[in-house]
């Protein structure tokens, strides 16, 4: 069966610029076309009951991976789904949403390729690999501004899930179409952008034949490359408008 809807699916560990990112190839693409949705609404458990059983929501069993698999594939039909959410604000479940899909759906996540089954969801997979400095610097300011933590309390669940994200988050970049990688400014000054470094690979380079998945394509890669610059910046040109980013095109690993 043809889908009807086309997805690009974004992985990345906590604090890698998942929302950012999303947010960017959505306005790329233009947001009457795009249905976007956090796919950390599928934890299994919320905050307080992963504390009482010492587990992290970097693990899949922490997840309800084949709920969220079922959901992706029929929006990838074009069916309307009725899912659950999640709220960072203090770690509980809300009401149940009805989503009905656009054109396409930017699905965000954690352990969005965890699966054969989540892979063959989506058209693109974006595997996002900042700089660990520069993850645990946005991931400090989020999670102190947005999520009631100190900078403290945010440094100790880093520890408690580094192995989880190296078991669990990590080898899912192997599985990606594109990576995206920043780093530090290579040059000083507070309107320098960041360093990008993204790889291609011969999937994404084709994307399937097909130009809308070309366009999907040339989306992630605008977006990338507007997303690198200071958002605060607004007076700043819009960069994915006349420059292209470095993109290395290597056969998988």
């Amino acid at each position: 069966m043809t889908p009807t809807t086309l997805l690009i699916g974004i992985v990345g560990d906590s604090g890698a610029g998942k929302t950012t990112i999303a947010t960017a190839i959505g306005q790329r693409i233009g947001a009457h076309r795009v249905t976007a949705i956090c796919l950390d609404d599928y934890h299994r458990y919320d905050r307080a009951e992963r504390m009482r059983r010492d587990i992290t929501a970097l693990a899949p069993d922490a997840n309800r991976l084949d709920l969220m698999a079922d959901h992706l594939h029929a929006l990838r039909r074009g069916e309307s789904v009725t899912k659950p959410v999640y709220r960072h604000t203090d770690g509980t479940f809300g009401a149940d949403e009805h989503v009905t899909p656009r054109g396409v759906v930017i699905a965000r996540g954690l352990l969005s390729f965890h699966t054969e089954r989540l892979r063959m969801a989506f058209d693109i997979l974006v595997y996002l690999d900042p700089a660990e400095a520069l993850r645990v610097r946005w991931k400090t300011a989020r999670d102190s501004a947005k999520r009631g933590y100190t900078p403290d309390q945010v440094m100790a669940h880093l520890e408690r899930r580094r192995a989880d994200s190296e078991q669990f988050v990590q080898p899912q970049r192997a599985h990606a179409d594109i990576v995206i990688a920043y780093g530090p400014p290579e040059t000083a000054g507070a309107a320098a952008p960041l360093s990008l470094r993204v790889e291609e690979r011969p999937r994404a380079a084709t994307a399937g034949g097909t130009a809308a998945r070309a366009e999907l394509v040339g989306a992630v890669l605008a977006a990338a490359e507007r997303a690198r610059w200071p958002l605060a910046s607004t007076d700043l040109p819009r960069p994915f408008e006349t420059a292209t980013p470095a993109v290395v095109r290597r056969d998988p690993p």
